[in-house]
């Protein structure tokens, strides 16, 4: 048995947040004693294995500022960051003390948790390089991220275990990442499949027990489009709206009739962006003349996507040059086609023809293939049998906890963790 902390920024719902608590959820199962540690959780706006006594967690530096004056977003997380790795590496209960550190997005804890008294193994999980996330924003932008984007490299740098997500990742990590000489491993994100088993088996009973639509605004016998992801311009949601109007000019309005598109992202009030883009899609679907035919959903809960997903007759996965990407795997073992764009991690979680369709970064495309699986029934269902069965033969969760489990064990010699026992 390993003592595994998992040291995160911000405990809330989206892509890393999931993995995180993925990655526990395996240690855990491998008899791993596994906690949190995070600058913040909102337990109204968390995975519910973060907020129902799964893990301990504590929070640590939530009085510390996210921006001075509506900027500095970068700067105060890492200073958020710095204070929990200080508090993990020499405040912590002596029987708290910790033989392994997972953490990720924030690269400068690294250094402050190898001065630990305890000196825990630090493995840093790199979902993307920090500073291609960060607008070019000028001079004064540039001057402002070079120490930061200096500090990222560096950091990494000194992590005894570096893992990246996916292919695409680790090419991006090593053309970023010119002075470093670590190569990272790559471990594929995955599902929880028992919980996704579990919520079909209540979805199928509740469907045979209960005729009810999946939204009060979504008729029993619409085609639905899926879009899962957070109200962040990056995520291109405006896309699946471009193309939702081109299928409505293609088909007869009958049949559009029937069609809709609900998005679910998530949504945190304290993020400027979430509310901005937010209001940005409701006057776009409105532009577009689409208000009949769109819905927008804010932060749904585990439950309610799984419902989402179990209902959707297709998935649309709109971001472009994406580092992985899980929502595509989620649809895909829910027996949905996915219509992605055909780059960054969609490329290694789709079959294009096979699973899904991957697409060109426009709405003839992406219309395209909405249009194609509208139009054949036959062609959908092969699409979601065959993604089924790829995210259980790739993308197993035994087989990332397995993976997981091996590194934690590498990195721990069996007799030190015997020791802590």
């Amino acid at each position: 048995m390993v003592r595994v902390l998992f040291l995160h920024p911000d405990l809330g719902i989206g892509g890393a947040e999931r993995l995180v608590v993925d990655a526990a959820l395996a240690l855990k199962e491998r008899g791993h004693d596994v906690s949190f540690l995070t600058n913040h959780h909102d337990s109204s706006h968390c995975f519910k294995e973060t907020a129902d006594g799964t893990f301990p967690v504590q929070v640590v530096g939530d009085w510390l500022p996210r921006q001075l004056f509506g900027r500095f977003y970068a700067f105060c997380a890492y200073v958020r960051m710095l204070y929990a790795a200080f508090y993990a590496s020499f405040f912590m209960p002596r029987r708290q003390e910790v033989q392994v550190v997972f953490c990720d997005l924030i690269s400068v804890c690294v250094p402050v948790l190898r001065l630990a008294r305890h000196r825990p193994q630090v493995i840093f999980y790199c979902h993307f390089p920090d500073q291609l996330l960060s607008a070019r924003e000028g001079m004064l932008k540039r001057l402002y991220r070079a120490p930061i984007n200096w500090l990222e490299e560096h950091t990494i740098g000194l992590a005894d275990k570096v893992l990246v997500n996916s292919k695409f990742t680790l090419r991006v990590f090593q053309d970023t990442f010119r002075r470093l000489s670590t190569v990272p491993d790559i471990l594929y994100p995955s599902l929880h499949t028992q919980y996704f088993d579990k919520m079909e088996h209540k979805l199928e009973q509740r469907a045979a027990l209960l005729d009810e639509p999946v939204h009060a605004r979504v008729p029993r016998n619409s085609f639905i489009y899926l879009d899962i992801n957070r109200y962040e311009r990056k995520k291109n949601h405006a896309l699946a709206l471009h193309s939702l109007r081109l299928l409505g000019n293609m088909l007869p309005s009958l049949d559009f009739k029937r069609c809709r598109l609900i998005i679910a992202g998530g949504y945190d009030t304290r993020c400027v962006e979430n509310v901005e883009h937010y209001a940005e899609l409701e006057a776009l679907t409105a532009e577009l003349k689409l208000e009949d035919h769109v819905v927008l959903l804010q932060s749904p809960t585990d439950e309610e996507k799984c419902r989402l997903l179990y209902t959707a007759h297709s998935l649309l996965y709109t971001p472009e040059n994406e580092h992985f990407g899980i929502v595509p795997l989620e649809g895909m073992y829910f027996r949905k086609p996915v219509v992605a764009l055909n780059s960054g991690g969609p490329t290694e979680t789709v079959v294009h023809t096979s699973t899904g369709f991957l697409c060109e970064k426009n709405e003839k495309s992406f219309g395209g293939a909405m249009y194609q699986l509208f139009r054949d029934e036959a062609l959908r269902m092969k699409m979601g049998d065959q993604g089924h069965k790829r995210v259980e033969q790739k993308f197993s969760f035994e087989a990332f906890a397995d993976r997981l489990n091996q590194i934690v064990q590498e990195l721990v010699p069996s007799k030190q963790a015997k020791k802590q026992k």
